[in-house]
Parts: structure tokens; C-alpha cells; sequence
């Protein structure tokens, strides 16, 4: 149980990226004002910081549950990336309304890059 809650958040953060990113072209696109993205932005914040907050504390019962090493490389590298995509976005989350839409896009890319990259190394676990 604990694992399928830990993948179901994973999900909902790494897809909630994918989502907000096609939402945000499509309302530029639409002519939509700053105050609709940034009420998406506040939104998506508290639905994806639910959900990292969610996978942290299941992986770590995960880790101790099943008895992983914690110096694993594949654990290792993926705790190296939560902490690198939460860092990113708590600061792009800091910053955003002082930042241009070309930066903003850079690093939500990158931030989205990581969460991929976080589902890599756990297939490798």
C-alpha cells in the first residue's frame, strides 16, 4: 500500500508538470492575462508540494521497510534528484513573479527533467 501511495504521488507531481506546462502554452496562447496563469501556478503549488511532501515520506518508509542501503547508487542518485527538482521549485516558487516567461519556462523544464530523471533511477531500485 505504502509504495502504490508513493508512485501515485510521484505521479501527480511529475504529471501535474507535464500538465501545467501544456496549460500555460495553451492560455498564453489564448490571450489569457498573468492573473489566470498565476492562479494556476498557486493552485498547482499546492497540489504538487501535497505530493512531494506525500512521496518523501513514503519513500523514506519505503527505505527503512525494506531495508535499503542507504548509500545505494540508484537510491542515492534519486534522493540526489528530490532534493535538486524540491530545491529548484522552491526557489522558482520564491521567485517566479520577479523572473521573465522565457526563464520561468528554463527552469520549470528543468525542473520537469529532474522528476524524470527521478523515475529513472527508481526503476533502477
Amino acid at each position: 500500500m505504502i509504495r502504490w501511495i508513493h508512485l501515485l504521488a510521484a505521479a501527480v507531481w511529475t504529471g501535474g508538470l507535464i500538465t501545467l506546462g501544456a496549460l500555460v502554452v495553451a492560455v498564453r496562447r489564448s490571450g489569457g492575462d498573468r492573473g489566470v496563469l498565476q492562479a494556476m501556478a498557486r493552485q498547482f503549488g499546492r497540489v504538487s508540494w501535497a505530493a512531494m511532501a506525500i512521496s518523501v515520506l513514503t519513500g523514506v518508509l519505503q527505505v527503512e521497510r525494506l531495508g535499503f542501503d542507504w548509500a545505494d547508487g540508484a537510491l542515492s542518485l534519486k534522493l540526489t534528484l528530490v532534493v535538486l527538482a524540491a530545491g529548484l521549485a522552491y526557489a522558482h516558487q520564491l521567485t517566479a513573479k520577479r523572473t521573465s516567461p522565457a526563464v520561468r519556462g528554463i527552469i520549470q523544464a528543468v525542473i520537469l527533467l529532474l522528476s524524470i530523471g527521478i523515475f529513472g533511477a527508481a526503476v533502477n531500485l
